[in-house]
């Protein structure tokens, strides 16, 4: 029982570091290759984990090969597009100016219902309101409404607005994050001179949030709360 655990947790540690490895995707966001990739891994991965009459390099090696294979795939679908078309496929239009394209539905064996669907997951509730529909290669779809079917934006109505920039948490449970302070154009030490202010340290700290504009807001471990004037 314990051989298997442990061949489990090696297993669990090369997939994570195989997945690190590919690149940051979500899973509807995989194109084909990819999604062959991680269904293959995990069946490897199963199969190496329970059967401990096999070496379990016998498990891993197959995974560093075919983690190295998608890695050059991917290269090579970068270089070459001709490639990328055969693996991955063509965007396809469904909707143009309003209009279902049927034989692009049947192609992709998607029903008119399903379509409809997606369209009111994107809040659009009629074919008349799209100017484009682009089923992508990674089968999510993609809708470009027409222009007065828009939302108007402050620009439109001629209006101008101050950036507020996004919110970034900077210390999260008394740990600094450093991709947080590039979001908000600080440093360390500007942080640390906020929280001597304060007579706070990172570890007094349960969440910091701040702008691009420096404006913060914290939330202490003891519950108190500040925030920039």
């Amino acid at each position: 029982m314990g051989i298997v655990i442990i061949r489990t947790a090696l297993l669990y540690i090369t997939i994570i570091a195989a997945v690190r490895f590919m690149g940051k995707r979500q899973i509807s966001d995989l194109q084909t290759s990819e999604l062959v990739v991680t269904m293959l891994l995990s069946d490897i991965a199963s199969m190496a984990a329970q059967n401990t009459s096999q070496p379990l390099m016998s498990g891993i090696v197959p995974m560093i090969v075919l983690v190295t294979a998608e890695v050059i795939l991917s290269g090579a679908m970068l270089k070459f597009s001709f490639l990328r078309k055969l693996i991955c496929g063509n965007s396809l239009v469904v909707i143009n100016n309003g209009e279902v394209d049927k034989n692009q539905l049947r192609r992709l064996r998607m029903s008119v219902d399903e379509l409809s669907e997606e369209l009111r997951q994107q809040n659009i509730l009629s074919f008349d309101d799209v100017l484009f529909a682009v089923v992508e290669t990674n089968g999510k779809l993609s809708v470009i409404k027409k222009p007065e079917k828009e939302n108007p934006t402050l620009s439109d109505i001629g209006i101008t607005a101050d950036e507020s920039g996004v919110e970034a948490v900077v210390i999260s449970d008394g740990a600094l994050n450093d991709s947080a302070l590039k979001i908000c154009g600080v440093d360390r030490t500007y942080i640390t001179n906020i929280l001597k202010k304060k007579n706070l340290n990172e570890k007094d700290i349960f969440v910091m949030t701040m702008n691009r504009l420096r404006k913060y807001k914290i939330s202490a471990t003891n519950g108190k709360k500040y925030e920039s004037n």
